[in-house]
């Protein structure tokens, strides 16, 4: 892959990360609720969602996917219910003692959390239509293809890993200051609002817009 031509893509993924969308939205979640080190789980998570998505694009899955109204759809409605249901858990979620640094914050399992991170990325259709549309305008088809898709993917990941940690810190400093049970009611249903709202417009996708 030529250097011009990496930088270009380079950009994009920032462009692209940087964008608010249902990822952003659980990574700032996973701050506000288990704090950085423990949140930043979720957004590793993330990034095996989007490891697959890259490989089924590259493996070319992705254009029967996007042909597939079916397919499509399966995926699409999977990920609507996903969100939903993250929505219903940071509506549900309890306030804790913020008033010391020694406060209990909820004890998130890396696990669970690496599967809702994962979950969230892997069961969005748009994101597989949207690299399928967007990746190989940077590939040279007259040089080893699984090289160029590597060095892709891995940018992809690097700039999300960067981006995500970023939301995650931001949210996880906020949750600091959310010293009251009524401050944080309101951001976690601030935040179960956003994920319906990223539901909603998951929901909007069609299969003819890719």
């Amino acid at each position: 892959m030529a250097l011009e031509t990496w930088l270009a893509f380079f950009v994009a993924c920032w462009v692209i990360s940087l964008s608010p969308g249902a990822g952003a939205i659980a990574s700032m979640s996973s701050g506000l609720q288990y704090g950085f080190a423990r949140g930043y789980w979720n957004a590793l998570g993330l990034q095996v969602g989007l490891a697959l998505q890259i490989a089924v694009v590259a493996a070319g899955v992705g254009a029967i996917l996007s042909a597939s109204a079916t397919a499509f759809a399966a995926i699409k409605w999977f990920g609507v219910a996903y969100l939903v249901w993250l929505a219903i858990k940071q509506w549900q979620a309890l306030p804790s003692n913020m008033a010391s640094d020694s406060a209990e914050r909820p004890i998130g399992r890396p696990l669970t959390l690496v599967l809702r991170g994962f979950l969230v990325n892997a069961s969005n259709p748009k994101a597989i239509v949207f690299m399928l549309a967007v990746l190989p305008q940077f590939i040279n088809p007259h040089q080893p293809l699984l090289a160029q898709y590597l060095i892709m993917g891995t940018t992809m990941i690097i700039v999300d890993m960067i981006v995500m940690a970023g939301y995650t810190g931001l949210a996880s400093r906020v949750l600091r200051a959310l010293h009251t049970p009524r401050q944080q009611r309101l951001m976690n249903r601030t935040f179960a609002g956003l994920f319906v709202g990223a539901a909603a417009l998951l929901a909007t996708v069609r299969r003819a817009a890719a």
